[in-house]
């Protein structure tokens, strides 16, 4: 079986007609940077998506921060989450993406591994 081509995840509704760079072009918005980053997670993943913890902008591209849910327990405060950092290039297509960390839910920052 021929290995699968992959879709091209950002559509066009991910632009919005109101932001145009100088040349008069539709550009990304945050708000779809982060969908886009989502889709991207999830089907590369297949893992429950908790929300989008960051999106900020890099000089030749965006990078974004994905929450996702690693493993579910009972009760849900032993979940583990995990944290994913997403690459998007200027018009949205995936360029990079890894686990950054890993802790269960409820665990500040300051309190550590």
């Amino acid at each position: 079986m021929p290995p699968r081509r992959r879709e091209r995840i950002v559509s066009e509704d991910l632009y919005d007609e109101e932001f145009e760079d100088e040349s008069g072009q539709a550009r990304l918005t945050v708000a779809s940077v982060g969908k886009a980053a989502v889709r991207e997670i999830a089907e590369l993943t297949a893992k429950e998506i908790e929300g989008v913890t960051f999106v900020q902008p890099k000089e030749d591209g965006w990078l974004a921060g994905v929450e996702v849910v690693e493993d579910r327990r009972v009760p849900s405060s032993g979940d583990v989450l995990a944290l994913y950092e997403v690459e998007l290039a200027g018009e949205g297509d995936l360029l990079s993406y890894r686990r950054t960390r890993r802790y269960k839910r409820g665990r500040g920052d300051s309190e550590g591994p």
